[in-house]
């Protein structure tokens, strides 16, 4: 598995890459192999302000469905388009291809509550 050290992570499972006062959202490899199979990403919340810990969506693996949170308070600025024809690259580049949100950041002091990379690998005992 793969904890690449540039990021934060959640103890929910998400990623946040941040440059500037946007960032990147996603899943992390471990949640991906977790989950199995993904064949549907529902983000519904374009455009919303949400707080940190708020779902901003469901990913929909082949036997489950489970809720995608915000790592820090942000609004939504774009969702990978390719997720709606392509939901597998979410298995095949986590980190990559298979991003699910932008956010432009609301209050940037939340990412030092985040998990840096060797935490993250401690709590999901890798």
């Amino acid at each position: 598995m793969k904890f690449p050290e540039h990021l934060k992570y959640t103890p929910e499972h998400e990623w946040i890459a941040v440059q500037g006062d946007t960032a990147t959202v996603g899943i992390t490899d471990f949640a991906q192999r977790e989950l199995g199979d993904i064949v549907y990403v529902d983000i519904p919340s374009a455009g919303k302000e949400l707080d940190a810990h708020t779902p901003f969506g469901t990913v929909e693996a082949v036997k489950t469905v489970s809720e995608l949170y915000m790592p820090v308070k942000g609004t939504i600025i774009e969702i990978n388009p390719r997720l709606n024809e392509a939901p597998e690259l979410v298995n095949q580049d986590p980190y990559g291809e298979g991003w699910m949100i932008k956010i432009k950041l609301s209050e940037p002091s939340q990412l030092n509550e985040l998990l840096g990379a060797e935490q993250y690998q401690q709590l999901v005992g890798n």
